[in-house]
């Protein structure tokens, strides 16, 4: 399964600039588990956490169920990062 195009498709719609989205995946050296880094401008990762977790935890909840499919456990990570203005 191609995890990325997934969070793609879910966490999109929520940010408002789609294209600043990092997402990174890491999968350790037997398969079984996949470690998710998602990087985005601070007011969009503010969206993706949601009050009180929220909304990260549904995102999180959505891909362990499709992780759950190949018997995979995947940990999801938020950061954000600053974005840099040009002069």
């Amino acid at each position: 399964m191609n995890y990325e195009k997934a969070i793609h498709a879910i966490i999109d719609p929520l940010v408002e600039e789609p294209d600043l989205i990092f997402i990174k995946t890491n999968e350790s050296d037997d398969g079984k588990e996949l470690s998710v880094i998602i990087a985005t401008a601070k007011d969009d990762i503010a969206r993706l956490i949601g009050r009180h977790g929220n909304i990260a935890n549904a995102i999180r909840e959505v891909i362990s169920v499709a992780g759950k499919v190949e018997n995979k456990r995947v940990h999801i990570k938020f950061e954000s990062f600053v974005e840099e203005k040009e002069d």
